[in-house]
This record gives C-alpha cells, structure tokens and sequence, in this order.
C-alpha cells in the first residue's frame, strides 16, 4: 500500500513518559517525510503544546490540534480549518461544570481559561505552555468563540460525570470522551480527529486509502477506525486495541511510533 500521510497523537504515543519524544523516533519520521510522507501530530492540545515537538522534528506540515477542532500550517501558522463550540451547547456545558464544582479548562481564541485557578489547572497549563487566566463572563467566552472545555477532576468523579451525562446530557452538537482517565473534553460534533485527517486530505491531495493513524487513547479511536491502517499503542487499553488494524510490539517509551513507519512506510 502507498501510504502518503501519516497522523501520530501526542500522549501516550509520540510522546515518552517523559513528555519527549526520543532522537530515534525523530530519525525515522525524518526519514519517512523525506521519501514523501506527510506526517502529521495530531493532538486535544493547543498549538502552543506542539510548537517545540514540531521544532525538534524539524519538518514542515498541517497540525491537528483541540482533536481536530483547529488544523493548522505548521510553516506560517496559518489556520487551514477551525470548528468551535456551538453557543448554546458551550454555555450548557460550562453551566453543568459549575454544578458538578469541576476544575474547567476552557480554550477560546487560543488562550486558556479556567473557573478557578487551582493546582489542577496550573499542573494542565504546563503541558500546554499557556498561562491560565481567571475566565470573564460567560458571554465574553461565547462571543469570543469557544474551541474545547476540559473538564479535570478525580478519576472516579470523571467516571461518574460522564455516565451521567451520557443518560441525561441535553447538548445539540457536542462530542464528549476521555483524553485523560482524569480529563473529560467537550467539542464540536463536527469536530473529529478523523474528520481532520479528511480535511487536510482535500488539502494536500491524498485519498483515505493512503492515510495512518496511530494512538493510544480513546479519543484517538476516530481515526484509528477510519484510517485505511489504524494502530494501536502496545500501551493502549483494551478497548482501543480491539479497534485496530495493527498493535505495535513497542510501547510509547519504546519508540512505537517509529515501528509502525519502519513497518508500513520505510
């Protein structure tokens, strides 16, 4: 099969347990882009989250950021594509979070907003390289615009909140999964990791018969059914696993990432 593009999620698979990825992975996605792949990280974080990453690869390329919400060019940040929020679903769902006194992290016009800051939201700000500030009015959030709500809490209370939600929840348009056992996010119906790697397809000019997707997680599930070779993280759950084409051998702290290009592309 000749596979033109190729999207990676971040944590738990591009990423080490150590936030980096290794000078070997990056060795290979070099090789890979150099005989013609677009190789693309795809991610729930800000763009200011992948900036460094995309540095040490060195290479140029669409960014799939907010799960799809926002595609962008990494050479001159120019945004290809963005999704927010719908008003009503986001003011719902930032009413539902006050009532359940959950941690929110709300992302409007690329800043980072939360109801409080706490421990919870300045430990999320770190992997995200934005400082947070306190949010304003909610109708100051909705006429900005609102691109992604996480929701931080303990693992169980995520648990509870989103089997809850899932029998009584009453939004129009929104998509709600698990990034995190201890992150809840809240999109666009529209939005998808998979709808993105559609997107940038009409883009660069690639069909889905030449696309991989690769994760670990369950909010990568979208891509990893869609993909004409979806793989799943050898540290993936179960349940992802079950979802794949193919299972890497090799964890995230073990370069499997790099497995599955050494495999299908190099």
């Amino acid at each position: 099969m000749d596979y033109r593009f190729a999207a990676a999620d971040m944590d738990g698979t591009l990423l080490n347990d150590e936030n980096e990825i290794t000078p070997y992975t990056v060795e290979i996605i070099r090789r890979a882009v150099s005989q013609g792949l677009i190789f693309s990280i795809c991610t729930g974080r800000p763009i200011q989250g992948v900036e460094r990453y995309q540095e040490q690869l060195g290479i140029q390329g669409p960014v799939i950021t907010y799960n799809g919400a926002m595609i962008l060019d990494s050479a001159d940040g120019r945004v290809l594509y963005k999704q927010e929020l719908e008003s009503d679903d986001a003011r719902l769902i930032l009413e539902a979070g006050m009532n359940y006194d959950t941690t929110m992290c709300i992302w409007s016009d690329n800043k980072l907003y939360g109801n409080k800051l706490n421990d919870r939201i300045q430990e999320y700000s770190q992997a995200t390289k934005v400082t947070p500030l306190l949010m304003p009015s909610t109708g100051q959030l909705l006429a900005q615009g609102i691109t992604k709500i996480l929701w931080y809490d303990d693992t169980l209370k995520i648990q509870q909140i989103e089997k809850e939600l899932q029998n009584t929840a009453h939004f129009h348009n929104v998509t709600f999964c698990t990034s995190k056992p201890f992150y809840l996010e809240f999109f666009n119906s529209q939005v998808s990791k998979a709808a993105a790697i559609d997107r940038i397809g009409e883009l660069y000019g690639f069909t889905h018969d030449q696309t991989i997707a690769i994760g670990d997680g369950f909010n990568d599930l979208s891509m990893i059914q869609h993909a004409a070779l979806g793989a799943a993280m050898a540290n993936a759950p179960e349940g992802v696993k079950e979802c794949a084409d193919y299972i890497t051998t090799r964890t995230n702290n073990e370069d499997g990432v790099a497995e599955v290009l050494e495999k299908f592309i190099l």
